[in-house]
C-alpha cells in the first residue's frame, strides 16, 4: 500500500475550479500570478468538472485542463487531480434516468445539487470507469500529478430497486439464510418475520423503523457499497498509475463537530492509501469557548490520524468563513495561522481550501476563498494565507513526523448507529462522540498525545485504554478487553456499556460474564436522570456533580473509589477499580462533570507516567501538541484563547517561525503559535 506522497513539501492550496472560468481567460491568467503571490503550491483540479470535461455523451475536452496542468507546473506547483462522479452533467441524468438517486420514502430525485446518483446503477458505474480512465490515460505521466482524489465528500444512501436487491444480496452473503436473518434481527417483535427474501427492504422514515438489526445493516450496508463504488472508480487509476496515491475526503458532522455518521471511516480508511478530511469549525461561535472547540478538531484529527497511523492531510478548510453555518462569522486576526499550525500539530502535512476562488453564481459565491471577488492581493484573508504559506515553508522539516501516543481513545461507529436507534434512556443526552470528546479533554490540557482507535486496532501498544459507553459490545470486543486488562493494561469503561451484541440483541442472564470479570462488578439497573435532575459523588474527599446517567451496579470484588450522594442508591458505589491478571479497570458508573475526569485522570497520568516532561508550562487554554522525526521533536505551542498567556520554557528552544530563542518567561498574543524545537 502506498502511504507517503512523492513531495518534501508541506502542501498548501486547495480546490481550484478553472471550468467555472473559461470564458474569462484574463482571470485564469491572473490565477498564475496570485498563486504565486499566496505561496500556495498545490491544487486540486476537476472535483466538479464533468460537464467541462464531456460536455456531451462522448464528446471529450481536454485542451483546458492541459493548460491548466502547464500553468501550475511551470510555477513549481503540483495537481491532486479528481475524478468528477460527485456531480453528473445534465445529459448523463437526462438519458439515463436509472442514475438518479431515490429517496428513503421511495422518490426519485431530480437533476441538480450533487451527491444525488445511485451507487448501483451500471450505466453510473460504466460512465464513471470510462471519464476515469480517460483522465488516467491523459495525465497518469505529467511530472505536475500528486495524486488522485476520487469523487467528493461521499455519503447518503440510496432506496431504489437496483439498492434493494443489492441490499439483500448482501444480506445473503452475511447471513446465508433468512432463518438467521430472523434470528439476528428478533424477527418476531410486531410480526416481522420474514419468509422470503425479496419482503426485506430498507428502512424508511414513513413508519416506526423498529427493526433495529434491519437498521443497523442498512448503515452497514451503505458504507460497503460506497466503498464497492470507490474501489471500481480506481480500477484504472491503480491500473495505469500505480505509483500515485489515492484517497477520498472524509468529513465531520458540523455544529457539534463530531465525526461524520453516515459512513464508518474505519472501513473506509483501509481502502485509501491517505486518510484526508475537510474541516470547518464555527470559530468564535457564542455558545463554546474557543479552546473548548479547539479540543473537539484535535479529537478528530487525532481520529482521522489514528485510522492508518500516519500522517494525514487536510484536503479542505477555509482561509475565513463559510456559507452553510447558521452564522457565517470571519476568522479573527491570527486565528487562520492557529487553527493551520493546529491541524499540523495533530499530524496534518497539508491545509488545503475550499476554495482558490469564490465563485461568480450559484450557491457557493459567498464561501471563503483565497482570491475574493475583488480579485486582490491587498485584503486581509488573502494576507493570512500567505502569511500561512510563510510559516508552511519554515516548517517544512516537520513534514512525514510522527505523534507517539500510550493513550487511546476507543470510537466505534457502529456502537454510535446502535446507541442512536435505541428506544431508552434519552435521546437527547445519549451524546456518544461529545462524551468521548469530554474524556479527551482531560489530556489535551495536559498536553497528552491521544490516538483515537476504533475497534479492530490493536490495543498492546498503549498503557492506558478509555472505552465509554460501548453500548454495542460483541462478545470478541469483550474477549480483546480482558486480554488486554489481563496482559497488564489499564482500561477505563462506564455507564450504558455491553448491553448488546453485534446485532442489537440484548444479552441475555444480565451484564455479561466477560465484564463481569473485567470490572468486577455485575449492572443492574441505569437510571436516565431529566434536565433538570442532579446527583453527586464524592472521591477523594471531594463533591463532582452527576447528570444524565447513573448506574446502579452490585460490588461483586471491585474497590469502590466514589459512591452516590443522593436518590434511592445514596451510598452504593458509582466509580470502581478492579484488578485483572496484571491489569486495572476501572468503570464510571454516571456521567459527571469535567473535573472529575480531569482530576480521575490526573491520578492515572501519574501512576501510568503515560505525560511527558514538556519543559514548558503554561496556563489553560494553551496547548502543546508533539511530533517526532528521527532526529527532532516539534513543539507545536498554541494560544487558544482571546487573552495573552505567559509561558516558560525550561530549556531553551527555537522558534521556527520567528527563528527567535524562546527560554525563561515569554508571552503569547490571543490566538498566537510557536513552533519549537530544542537548540542543539
Amino acid at each position: 500500500m502506498i502511504n507517503k506522497i512523492k513531495e518534501t513539501r508541506l502542501l498548501h492550496g486547495g480546490d481550484y475550479n478553472p471550468d467555472q472560468w473559461l470564458d474569462y481567460p484574463e482571470i485564469l491568467k491572473d490565477d498564475v500570478r496570485l498563486m504565486k503571490l499566496s505561496k500556495t503550491n498545490t491544487f486540486t483540479l476537476g472535483i466538479f468538472a464533468w460537464s467541462a470535461l464531456e460536455p456531451k455523451e462522448g464528446e471529450f475536452q481536454f485542451e483546458w485542463l492541459d493548460e491548466v496542468f502547464s500553468n501550475i507546473q511551470e510555477i513549481g506547483g503540483k495537481v491532486i487531480l479528481a475524478t468528477p462522479s460527485g456531480a453528473r452533467p445534465a445529459w448523463l441524468s437526462n438519458k439515463y434516468p436509472e442514475v438518479l438517486r431515490t429517496t428513503e420514502n421511495r422518490m426519485k430525485m431530480h437533476h441538480g445539487g450533487r451527491h444525488n446518483h445511485c451507487f448501483s446503477a451500471p450505466i453510473y458505474r460504466e460512465k464513471v470507469g470510462i471519464i476515469n480512465r480517460k483522465l488516467a490515460e491523459r495525465y497518469g505521466n505529467h511530472p505536475a500529478l500528486l495524486m488522485w482524489h476520487i469523487s467528493n465528500e461521499y455519503g447518503g444512501d440510496c432506496h431504489c430497486e437496483l439498492c434493494q436487491e443489492n441490499f439483500r444480496s448482501w444480506l445473503q452473503t452475511k447471513y446465508a439464510n433468512l432463518e438467521n436473518v430472523n434470528k439476528a434481527w428478533w424477527g418476531p417483535f410486531w410480526s416481522h418475520t420474514y419468509s422470503d427474501w425479496s419482503q426485506i427492504e430498507s428502512p424508511s422514515s414513513i413508519g416506526e423503523n423498529a427493526v433495529h438489526g434491519l437498521n443497523l445493516d442498512w448503515k452497514r450496508f451503505v458504507t460497503a457499497q460506497t466503498i464497492d463504488f470507490y474501489q471500481q472508480e480506481i480500477v484504472p487509476l491503480r491500473e495505469m498509475t500505480p505509483d500515485i496515491p489515492i484517497t477520498t475526503n472524509f468529513m465531520a458532522d458540523t455544529h457539534d463537530l463530531i465525526p461524520f455518521q453516515s459512513l464508518n471511516y474505519s472501513e473506509f480508511a483501509k481502502h485509501v492509501d491517505i486518510v484526508s478530511w475537510d474541516c470547518y469549525p464555527a470559530w468564535h461561535n457564542d455558545w463554546e469557548e474557543t479552546q473548548d472547540l479547539a479540543v473537539k478538531v484535535g479529537f478528530i484529527n487525532d481520529l482521522y490520524r489514528s485510522l492508518k497511523k500516519q500522517p494525514f492531510l487536510i484536503m479542505e478548510c477555509t482561509p475565513s468563513g463559510v456559507n452553510w453555518h447558521d452564522v457565517n462569522k470571519a476568522k479573527r486576526p491570527g486565528m487562520h495561522l492557529l487553527s493551520s499550525m493546529q491541524f499540523i500539530a495533530h499530524g496534518s502535512d497539508s491545509v488545503l481550501y475550499f476554495q482558490w476562488r469564490k465563485s461568480r453564481g450559484s450557491s457557493e459565491k459567498f464561501h471563503g476563498a483565497v482570491v475574493d471577488h475583488d480579485n486582490s492581493e491587498h485584503n486581509r484573508v488573502f494576507k493570512d494565507v500567505a502569511n500561512v504559506g510563510d510559516a508552511l515553508e519554515k516548517i517544512a522539516e516537520v513534514k512525514n513526523s510522527m505523534k507517539h501516543a500510550k493513550v487511546a481513545i476507543l470510537y466505534d461507529w457502529e456502537n454510535n448507529w446502535a446507541l442512536n436507534d435505541a428506544q431508552g434512556f434519552s435521546n437527547q443526552t445519549k451524546q456518544y462522540p461529545q462524551t468521548l470528546q469530554k474524556h479527551y479533554k482531560s489530556f489535551w490540557k495536559k498536553d497528552i498525545s491521544v490516538d483515537i482507535v476504533t475497534p479492530e486496532q490493536d490495543l498492546s501498544q498503549y498503557s492506558l485504554v478509555i472505552a465509554p459507553m460501548l453500548y454495542m459490545m460483541p462478545e470478541e470486543m469483550m474477549k480483546k478487553l480482558r486480554e488486554y486488562v489481563e496482559a497488564g493494561g489499564t482500561l477505563v469503561s462506564s455507564y450504558i456499556s455491553g448491553l448488546v451484541n453485534e446485532t442489537d440483541l440484548t444479552y441475555l442472564s444480565g451484564w455479561p460474564k466477560d465484564l463481569q470479570a473485567i470490572f468486577g462488578i455485575d449492572v443492574k439497573e441505569t437510571d436516565t436522570l431529566y434536565p433538570k435532575d442532579r446527583n453527586a459523588i464524592v472521591f477523594k474527599d471531594k463533591v463532582y456533580e452527576v447528570r444524565d446517567y447513573c448506574s446502579i451496579f452490585e460490588n461483586k470484588q471491585a474497590q469502590a473509589l466514589a459512591n452516590y450522594e443522593m436518590d434511592f442508591y445514596k451510598g452504593q458505589p458509582a466509580v470502581v477499580k478492579n484488578q485483572l491478571g496484571k491489569g486495572t479497570a476501572y468503570y464510571i458508573g454516571a456521567r459527571t462533570e469535567q473535573a472529575f475526569l480531569d482530576d480521575f485522570y490526573d491520578e492515572l497520568i501519574k501512576q501510568l507516567s503515560v505525560g511527558e516532561n514538556m519543559g514548558i508550562l503554561h496556563e489553560e487554554g494553551v496547548s502543546i501538541q508533539i511530533r517526532e522525526s528521527e532526529d527532532d521533536k516539534y513543539y507545536f505551542v498554541m494560544n487558544f484563547t482571546e487573552r495573552v498567556q505567559k509561558i516558560k520554557a525550561v530549556n531553551e528552544y527555537i522558534d521556527l517561525l520567528s527563528e527567535r530563542v524562546l527560554a525563561g518567561e515569554a508571552f503569547m498574543k490571543p490566538y498566537e503559535v510557536f513552533v519549537l524545537k530544542m537548540k542543539k
